[in-house]
C-alpha cells in the first residue's frame, strides 16, 4: 500500500491511482459495466429545470459504462444532498456545466437530461477500468462526483479513480456518505487556497476567515484579520456561475475575473490577502480526511437519513432549511 500520508504520497497514490506507477499490467477488464447483461437501472432524474415536482423516479436510466481506463463504477449504498443539487435543480450554472459536459458543443442542444442530481457516494466498487490499479471490485470507497457528471441518486455511478478514496474504516456507508462534498469544499479553501495544514496553524489568531455566507460578512469580517501579516480571507461565495448563466460564457467569464481581480487589489491595498475557493473533488484530498475521520477528529452530523423512495421528500427537508447536519439517502434501501 503506497503511504497517502506525505506530499510526495499524495503523488504516488495520485500517479497510482491513474496506472502511472503500476509494474505489471492489471488483469483485462473489458470497458463495459458487470454485470454485463444490465443496461438500466434505478434512478432518480429531472427531465427539466424547476421545483420539487421535475424530480421523477426512473427504472430505466442507462447503465454507466466506463469510457475511459481510469473510471471505476461504484455500487452506490448511500448518499447525501447539498445545497448544490437544490440550485442545479433549478438551473443554476448550468450554461457553465453545460460546456463542461461538451466543450466543442459537438452534441445537440439540452443533452444533459435526463440528469441525475446528487453529488456524495458511498458504496462497493464493482468494476474498474484498465489503468485502475489503486482499487479493486469489493474495495468500500466513497467520493464526491464532480457537478458536471451524472449524480450519485442512482443504483451505480461510474466516477475517476482520482475522485475516489477508501471509505473511512469507522464509518457506516450512510455516515460516510455525508462527509465528501462538503470536507472537500472545505479542504479547497483552507488547505487549497488558505495554505493551512497541520504543520503551520499553531498560533494563528485572526490569519484566516473561511467565509462561507458571502453577502454582508466581507464588510466586516474582513476587518477582523490582521494587516501586513499574511492573513488570508476565503470565501465559498462566488459569482461565476450566475455571471454565466446571466450574461453566457465569455462575458460571464469577463466579468467574474474583473471582479476577482479588483477585489483583490482593494484588499492586498489594505494588506490583506482575497481569494475565492471552489469544491474540487480530490481521491488523495479524501484519503487525508479520511484519516482524520478515522483518528476521531473529524465526526459527521447526520440530521435525517431517507430511504432511495423518498428523495423527492428527502429534497423538501434540504429546502426547508433548519436542518442540523446533512440530510442522507440510504440508496440500497428496499422500502
Amino acid at each position: 500500500m503506497l503511504s497517502r500520508g506525505a506530499a510526495s504520497g499524495w503523488v504516488l497514490s495520485g500517479a497510482a491511482r491513474a496506472g502511472v506507477q503500476q509494474q505489471q499490467p492489471p488483469p483485462f477488464r473489458g470497458l463495459r459495466a458487470s454485470p454485463r447483461t444490465r443496461s438500466a437501472m434505478p434512478s432518480w432524474v429531472i427531465d427539466r429545470y424547476g421545483r420539487n415536482d421535475v424530480l421523477r423516479f426512473t427504472k430505466n436510466m442507462v447503465f454507466p459504462i466506463i469510457h475511459f481506463p481510469n473510471e471505476v463504477i461504484i455500487k452506490v449504498h448511500a448518499a447525501s444532498l447539498n445545497p448544490i443539487d437544490l440550485s442545479m435543480r433549478s438551473g443554476y450554472g448550468a450554461t457553465a456545466l453545460n460546456m463542461k459536459r461538451d466543450p466543442l458543443k459537438l452534441k445537440s442542444e439540452d443533452t444533459e437530461f435526463p440528469l441525475t442530481l446528487g453529488r456524495d457516494v458511498s458504496g462497493v466498487v464493482m468494476e474498474c477500468g484498465l489503468a485502475v490499479s489503486y482499487f479493486k471490485p469489493g474495495d468500500e470507497v466513497w467520493a464526491a462526483i464532480p457537478p458536471w457528471k451524472q449524480g450519485t441518486l442512482s443504483e451505480f455511478v461510474v466516477a475517476s479513480g482520482n475522485e475516489v478514496s477508501f471509505k473511512p474504516k469507522c464509518l457506516s456507508h450512510t455516515e460516510a456518505a455525508s462527509l465528501p462534498y462538503v470536507g472537500l469544499t472545505a479542504w479547497s479553501a483552507v488547505n487549497q487556497v488558505g495554505g493551512l495544514n497541520q504543520s503551520n496553524c499553531s498560533g494563528k489568531r485572526f490569519d484566516f476567515i473561511l467565509d462561507n455566507v458571502g453577502g454582508s460578512t466581507e464588510k466586516w469580517a474582513l476587518d477582523l484579520l490582521k494587516k501586513w501579516s499574511g492573513a488570508t480571507y476565503v470565501t465559498l461565495v462566488t459569482p461565476f456561475l450566475i455571471n454565466m448563466d446571466r450574461l453566457g460564457v465569455a462575458d460571464g467569464m469577463l466579468q467574474t475575473g474583473f471582479t476577482v481581480g479588483s477585489k483583490t487589489v482593494k484588499h492586498l491595498l489594505k494588506g490583506v490577502h482575497y481569494r475565492w475557493a471552489f469544491f474540487m473533488a480530490s481521491g488523495p484530498s479524501l484519503d487525508e480526511i479520511a484519516e482524520l475521520v478515522d483518528s476521531g477528529k473529524i465526526q459527521p452530523v447526520i440530521d435525517e437519513v431517507f430511504s432511495f423512495s423518498e428523495v423527492p421528500k428527502a429534497f423538501q427537508k434540504l429546502e426547508g432549511g433548519h436542518a442540523r447536519g446533512k440530510t442522507v439517502i440510504n440508496v440500497i434501501s428496499k422500502k
